[in-house]
């Protein structure tokens, strides 16, 4: 229980997410936190999954709110078996199958008439409304990713003000107005993190274009360049061009797409192998296309990594073939490390590198990948421009902290 009988001018703020794991938004949300003078700022964290490893990285002046926590990865068998666990406690012990019937089946008939089924964004609806609830109101509450975050924040928190994060091309990603049942109404402000985000989420949200505001994520870089010269990174002896991609193993990140350039780029002769951090639903499947194509000791899954910042700081060209994005982190990591980047003209990526300048934007099919990545090789003057370039480009902006200032 939280104790508001003591008396303290400080401002409470609490921020809701859906998982700690090793993910973008997770590290922004890490970084924001750090940004709050503890002495002003009374800090809490909700989880709504309760689970995820990063959770041992929230800074020591934060409160976690969560009664119970699985700090395994939600990637990992045992974290996808608490993860299965957590699930069909809300559907079946705390009723969530009842209560939420009709919203499940009319989203699910939605979802497969537009052939894009996707039980994650059903199931957040769930978590949400059986999800603990607290007395305690709150000056400012701040969803910090879209879906179970933002409806439970919407709905069931009570705070004089609310927010709500937007990291995704919006409508690309699959969410709807259906499945969010009017929770962007109930909110003060929104913030997107990026222009380009904001102008997608627009499409689907015109009427709130007075109260949504681009919000770019923080980073610690200074951490980051600190953790790309500790212990770790590549342990092979492998002597050709290294390429490196950084993301969870999922749709979005197009590593099918990505096997098939590699495939590509050895056929022409090209001495490269492409590794991946990173695990996800998707990876037997990937690794079964690996294995079809023989590129077994070309295109190599890595798996999950705690600190890839070595990694980084060692590849010849870091790569990112996104379907889409909204604002990567893992482009932003690859900057402030001095990456050489490739990656996909898309959303998001096109707002975070000028082409020809800092990186390089291919269209999104795998000739043109391995075209990219055959220029940069061919061309090592014009990368260590471009990864020049990149190193100096600026991450963060402490101009948006007045945006959730504003709101206390």
């Amino acid at each position: 229980m939280m104790d508001d009988k003591h008396v303290n001018n400080k401002k409470s703020i609490l921020f809701v997410i859906n998982t700690m794991g090793q993910a973008g938004a997770e590290k922004a949300l890490l970084a924001l936190m750090n940004m709050f003078d503890s002495s002003r700022y009374e800090l809490y964290l909700y989880v709504l999954m309760a689970q995820g490893e990063m959770i041992h990285e929230v800074p020591a002046h934060v409160t976690v709110l969560n009664k119970r926590y699985c700090d395994i990865s939600v990637l990992a068998k045992a974290g996808r078996s608490d993860m299965i666990k957590t699930v069909l406690g809300a559907l079946l012990l705390r009723g969530g199958l009842f209560r939420d019937f009709g919203y499940i089946v009319s989203n699910a008939f939605a979802m497969i008439r537009d052939r894009r089924f996707q039980t994650d964004k059903l199931m957040w609806r769930v978590l949400a409304d059986t999800a603990d609830r607290f007395d305690k109101e709150f000056d400012l509450a701040v969803a910090y990713l879209e879906g179970g975050s933002t409806y439970y924040t919407a709905d069931y928190v009570n705070a004089k003000h609310k927010a709500g994060f937007v990291h995704i091309d919006y409508a690309e990603s699959g969410y709807t107005r259906k499945l969010d049942g009017g929770c962007y109404a109930r909110l003060d402000r929104i913030f997107t993190v990026s222009d380009e985000v904001r102008e997608n989420f627009l499409k689907v949200y015109p009427e709130y274009v007075d109260k949504t505001r681009v919000f770019h994520n923080f980073l610690n870089t200074e951490d980051i360049k600190k953790c790309a010269k500790a212990e770790g990174g590549f342990t092979d002896d492998y002597d050709g061009i290294r390429l490196l991609t950084v993301g969870r193993i999922t749709y979005q990140k197009g590593y099918d797409i990505a096997v098939e350039a590699m495939k590509i780029l050895k056929d022409r002769g090209i001495k490269a192998r492409w590794y991946v951090l990173g695990d996800g639903p998707l990876r037997d499947d990937i690794s079964r296309q690996i294995r079809k194509s023989g590129l077994e000791k070309d295109f190599v899954l890595l798996g999950a990594c705690n600190n890839p910042y070595p990694y980084y700081a060692q590849t010849d060209i870091y790569v990112h073939a996104t379907r889409f994005e909204g604002k990567s982190i893992a482009i932003q990591e690859a900057q402030v490390l001095g990456c050489v980047i490739a990656a996909s003209d898309c959303s998001g990526n096109r707002e975070q590198i000028e082409n020809g300048v800092d990186g390089i934007l291919f269209e999104y099919t795998p000739g043109k990948i391995a075209d990219a990545i055959q220029e940069l090789t061919e061309n090592p003057e014009k990368a260590e421009m471009m990864a020049l370039a990149a190193s100096q480009k600026k991450i963060n902006n402490i101009k948006d902290m007045e945006h959730i200032y504003e709101l206390l």
